[in-house]
């Protein structure tokens, strides 16, 4: 494929791409091919029909368009690779009139790319570096989120009060009538923990085993489950057992018995040691991230709406992906969090300018330090994790082959660029900060006491279920 580009402003280009006449006419012989494969011809068993009796019979531009639904993402993909600018949003693809046979495919695509950065001084800048501390409270909170994971239930006799745990039964109905998820039997739910609508744990303050009763509430105006939302409900619940969680003391014996040390003190000093060396790792990271924004502060880049737009867009189409991957329809989420789609693309905009800012100004540092990536260097980016047996240079090639080695090489300078940045920055002393509520301890037995809630969601559920 031959490609040109042509800069139409600083953040937008045409580019002019040219299919070589083999590959076209190898593409329409694969098409032809399929056409045939269920084709009967005197003469010929069904799926042999040879591809020139099929263009024949189908007709060439037929069996063109054919191959162009089937190959144009491709040529599409490898004009933007070989063009190598880093394109924005959606192209304005322009095709030519179907090639005669040992004629080239033409086709333009206009789009928004990344701006470039008019750089200023990015070596040497003094910028301030917060000084590694445990925060006040954060073992006591990991001891105490510890102690939460191995609290057990012991039935009372006494009415409920918050924080209790009731196994109940309950039917809830609007107007009257029994809706879908809204009956369950033997179910536990905490007093407090907020995973029912507004109103209904409310409602089972004060009640007692062999208690009934009937709670109305009001689902919310903007409910994931459209037929409840804004219906009057009210649920009949009976009490079986009131439970009241006792959380283990931290002595010596719940040391011993869920870490790997003899005193709950020894425990202490290693939840410490965690958090700091996490504390360490994230100021590194918080420094990394002022020294790139310090640099792009200095810079002058030109950043139009309609790329700042168009990036945003792409942040929502990759998260609808995700939510997709994960099973999750992108309307429902968007329900719950109360948004239209424009408007979630609409906050996507101050983080997708930062990014762009970022990537022109990291792109920048590259050209004028003119680094390079390695042969050794494209090997490691793709090293397997352990217990994968893939071979780099096998890959690599591939990657070659397609055309794609550029995008992992651009990632690669990229991240260079950036650890020339914060080689070359001074470090100026500051107020340890940041967020005081973050978990910044063994994020793993975090993860496991997660893991532990998984109460099942009915329509009784609140919005964040």
């Amino acid at each position: 494929m031959n490609t040109t580009v042509e800069n139409l402003s600083p953040a937008r280009v045409k580019i002019s791409a040219e299919v070589d006449p083999a590959d076209v006419a190898a593409e329409i012989d694969r098409a032809a091919k399929r056409l045939g494969s269920q084709m009967r011809m005197p003469g010929f068993r069904k799926g042999k029909v040879p591809a020139p009796l099929v263009i024949q019979q189908y007709g060439r531009p037929a069996v063109f368009e054919e191959a162009l639904r089937d190959s144009l993402p491709q040529w599409y993909e490898r004009a933007i690779l070989d063009s190598g600018v880093t394109p924005v949003g959606e192209p304005q693809l322009d095709l030519s009139d179907p090639p005669a046979d040992g004629e080239p495919l033409a086709f333009t695509i206009e789009i928004a790319v990344r701006p470039p950065a008019k750089l200023s001084d990015y070596k040497g800048i003094e910028v301030p570096q917060a000084a590694p501390e445990v925060p006040e409270g954060a073992v006591d909170a990991e001891i105490d989120r510890m102690r939460e994971s191995m609290a057990s239930l012991q039935t009372v006799e006494r009415a409920a009060a918050d924080g209790d745990h009731l196994l109940m039964d309950f039917s809830g109905s609007v107007g009257g009538e029994e809706f879908e998820g809204g009956q369950a039997s033997d179910y536990l739910l905490e007093i407090g923990s907020g995973s029912f609508i507004e109103g209904f744990e409310e409602g089972l303050l004060g009640m007692s085993a062999g208690d009934e009763k009937t709670i109305e509430v009001t689902f919310p105006e903007e409910y994931h489950a459209e037929h409840l939302a804004g219906e009057d409900a009210a649920f009949a619940v009976t009490v079986k057992e009131v439970r009241e969680k006792t959380l283990p003391e931290a002595d010596d014996d719940f040391a011993a018995d869920n870490s790997d040390f003899d005193t709950i003190e020894e425990l202490r000093a290693d939840i410490e040691h965690k958090i700091l060396h996490a504390m360490e790792h994230r100021v590194e990271d918080e420094f990394r991230d002022a020294v790139l924004d310090a640099v792009v502060d200095s810079a002058e880049i030109d950043l139009p709406d309609e790329v700042v737009a168009a990036r945003a867009e792409e942040v929502w189409e990759r998260l609808e992906r995700q939510l997709q991957g994960s099973g999750m329809d992108a309307e429902v989420y968007l329900q719950m969090q109360g948004k239209t789609r424009e408007e979630a693309i609409e906050e996507a905009k101050p983080d997708a300018a930062k990014g762009l800012r970022r990537e022109a100004v990291l792109e920048a540092v590259a050209e004028a330090e003119a680094i390079e990536v390695s042969e050794e260097e494209l090997l490691e980016a793709l090293e397997p994790p352990p217990g994968e047996k893939r071979k780099p240079e096998k890959l690599l090639k591939k990657l070659r082959e397609d055309g794609r080695d550029a995008l992992l090489i651009e990632e690669i300078r990229m991240r260079k660029a950036a650890d020339l940045l914060v080689e070359n920055a001074k470090p100026v002393d500051a107020p340890a900060g940041g967020d005081e509520d973050a978990k910044p301890s063994d994020e793993a037995a975090a993860d496991d006491a997660e893991a532990g809630d998984d109460e099942d969601a009915t329509p009784a559920s609140s919005e964040e279920e």
